[in-house]
């Protein structure tokens, strides 16, 4: 492991926000095993909230589907938010996503196109749209 992952990993032990990940995995009933470059996968995640393929809470990545759908783009896109969680010091993260979902659905009507955390994340490899921005839209038309 790489000493950032290494680095990333301890401070998202410390700082709370993998150990509640994992309580989410264990309410959610998924099962979780060891990933790559010290993340945790929770497959099988059978809560229905929230709405996506996949989500991180610490160096956690929860997904509904089955063992080998974290890969490539996406594994990468959810090991970027495992480093904002670091960079958050944690557990404040969720606030602010929050905040920056409202902030992309009143400017896109899109909860992730104008997504601080979606955006720095790679809103490709995520696997969500590019919606302009409602005034953009308006002087478009």
């Amino acid at each position: 492991m790489r000493p950032r992952h290494r680095a990333r990993q301890v401070l998202n032990y410390v700082n709370l926000s993998t150990p509640f990940g994992l309580l989410i995995a264990v309410i959610g009933r998924a099962e979780v095993r060891r990933g790559e470059h010290g993340l945790v996968y929770a497959h099988g995640y059978r809560i229905r909230f929230p709405v996506a393929g996949a989500f991180t809470v610490g160096n956690v990545v929860l997904t509904a589907h089955e063992e080998g759908y974290l890969t490539g783009a996406l594994l990468r896109h959810e090991a970027r938010h495992a480093t904002q969680y670091a960079f958050c010091v944690g557990l404040p993260m969720l606030p602010l996503y929050i905040l920056a979902v409202l902030v992309s659905v009143v400017v896109t009507g899109h909860p992730a196109s104008w997504n601080l955390f979606e955006r720095l994340a790679g809103l490709d490899d995520g696997g969500y749209p590019r919606h302009p921005s409602r005034w953009r839209r308006r002087t478009l038309e």
